[in-house]
């Protein structure tokens, strides 16, 4: 694979060493000199302060960490009667970028249902304690009720500007207390948290590539601007399509991923991709479109089924699959600048990769990603689509 000037990483760190100090000393003037503490102070807010706290400018909303997921109806409901019953709701956290400025950390979800609930934009639903106000606004509750829910609190942490002595230090910050805050709970997809802890230039751009028009057909992903009808698809909602370009980009330097955990070899490429300098990020945005238009052209809406046996009858996969993905990108990449060959054979590419995926079975069959398997995929595919460019 021939890459771009500035684009070869140097993965002999990928395995991060731990310190395996124990000196007591040094760890005790660690603590003293109060490396790696946060800063923090408490406050409440009445629940009918919330959609002014909303609308203000003095709360950032949607920093890039927060996930896709959202909450649907019914668990807004369920929140508003938590604290119709006034049982115990955990605090929000906001980090303090500027002096009296905030960024919503954790609690976004809960601080939307509220605001939302108030400025009348969902009815309640699914309630069961209170099942009796059900299917109504907050316009529309008894007086009693409504000044019930104003009198609740919403709690909130801060974290404090001093917390860091840099932009650097206080991104790091953010970012640990992110990862500790998720531990629990629902469970954060891999890419979910590498949006949330290794967001740059190179994120930013896979985010944007996953709304590629060759891309969403192909995975099945709406072409629409409208949130709620792509948060019914499990690949947006969980960020897969977004690993989708990012493994593109990683694997354009395969070779390099040995003992590390895929998960690992991905992270350390997003890490030291951000650093990428703007013009090779033009040129990888460029790469991938190009390359992602071909491959949609040769085999169309169905390019990374796979051709599957089941119960003695073939049929295609009922979905796409990364086993079929990885090598397909991988080698029209490679032969991108034979692309008028291509499209030229591109029924007899397209009509034999059945007899391909029947004759590799055993090979395509897994879900195996380590690098002997990926890389022996690539050598099989990169095999069958030159035998239609000889000659």
């Amino acid at each position: 694979m021939e890459l771009f000037e500035g684009e070869v990483l140097d993965y002999n760190n990928l395995k991060q060493k731990t310190s395996k100090t124990k000196n007591t000393q040094i760890i005790n003037e660690k603590y003293i000199k109060g490396d790696t503490r946060i800063i923090t102070e408490s406050a409440r807010y009445p629940l009918n302060s919330i959609v002014a706290m909303v609308e203000s400018k003095d709360y950032k909303l949607d920093p890039d960490f927060q996930r896709r997921h959202r909450w649907d109806i019914e668990r807004k409901s369920k929140l508003i009667e938590s604290f119709i019953m006034n049982v115990p709701i955990p605090p929000i956290f906001l980090y303090e970028e500027e002096y009296s400025y905030y960024e919503v950390m954790d609690g976004l979800q809960r601080l939307t249902a509220i605001y939302e609930f108030y400025t009348d934009k969902f009815a309640l639903e699914g309630l069961e304690e209170w099942g009796e106000i059900n299917d109504l606004k907050y316009s529309q509750l008894p007086d009693q009720i409504k000044k019930g829910i104003d009198r609740r609190y919403l709690s909130s942490i801060i974290l404090l500007q001093e917390t860091a002595k840099s932009p650097e230090e206080a991104a790091r910050m953010k970012q640990l207390v992110f990862e500790r805050l998720n531990s629990g709970g629902v469970k954060l997809e891999p890419q979910e948290t590498r949006n949330a802890l290794l967001d740059g230039p190179l994120n930013k751009l896979c985010l944007e590539l996953a709304r590629n028009t060759y891309l969403c057909k192909m995975w099945e992903i709406p072409e629409t601007d409208k949130e709620e009808e792509l948060l019914e698809n499990d690949t947006y909602r969980k960020m897969e399509d977004v690993e989708l370009v990012l493994r593109f980009f990683a694997f354009r330097q395969i070779e390099k991923y040995e003992s590390s955990s895929l998960k690992n070899f991905l992270d350390f490429y997003l890490k030291n991709g951000n650093l990428f300098s703007s013009e090779l990020l033009d040129s990888l945005e460029k790469l991938y479109e190009e390359t992602i238009e071909l491959v949609y052209q040769v085999f169309g809406e169905q390019a990374f089924y796979l051709w599957r046996s089941r119960k003695g009858k073939w049929n295609w996969y009922k979905k796409p699959t990364k086993v079929a993905y990885d090598p397909i990108m991988y080698v029209f990449c490679e032969h991108l600048n034979e692309k008028e060959v291509i499209i030229k054979n591109k029924e007899k590419i397209s009509n034999g990769i059945k007899s391909f995926y029947e004759q590799y079975y055993k090979e395509f069959g897994g879900r195996n990603t380590n690098r002997s398997n990926v890389i022996q995929r690539i050598d099989l595919f990169r095999e069958y689509l030159e035998s239609f460019l000889e000659g």
